[in-house]
């Protein structure tokens, strides 16, 4: 049997190594419905919109050094702007923005976690 938060599918966008997967294995671990959306690699600037039929957006978002500290990326900082400008739709719309610099994985899901509470009331 499904529960309400099987139900609810909450995607996730944003730029590489802003915290996406490590989001999504963490609300899947807490039973719920989450998908990445690779939308920082589609020129379809509403792929978010046409892949799977969302309940909830939510953007996380990590500055170029940040990402490059997180993971040795081989990328420059004009294709981190190409990242930002396929993303703007997402961003626009996006339910929840969260700035993911500064912050652990655990700290991440736990304010994604908050915001999803809110959603209940």
């Amino acid at each position: 049997m499904q529960t309400n938060k099987e139900k609810v599918l909450i995607g996730i966008v944003g730029p590489c190594s802003a915290g996406k997967s490590t989001l999504v294995a963490g609300l899947k671990k807490r039973g719920f419905n989450a998908k990445q959306i690779a939308q920082e690699h589609s020129y379809v600037k509403d792929m978010w919109q046409r892949t799977i039929n969302l309940n909830t957006l939510i953007f996380l978002q990590v500055s170029y050094a940040t990402a490059q500290e997180r993971r040795k990326l081989n990328w420059s900082p004009k294709e981190y702007e190409t990242q930002q400008h396929r993303l703007r739709s997402a961003r626009k719309y996006a339910d929840f923005y969260l700035e993911t610099d500064g912050l652990t994985p655990e700290e991440i899901v736990d304010e994604v976690l908050r915001f999803i509470a809110t959603l209940k009331s």
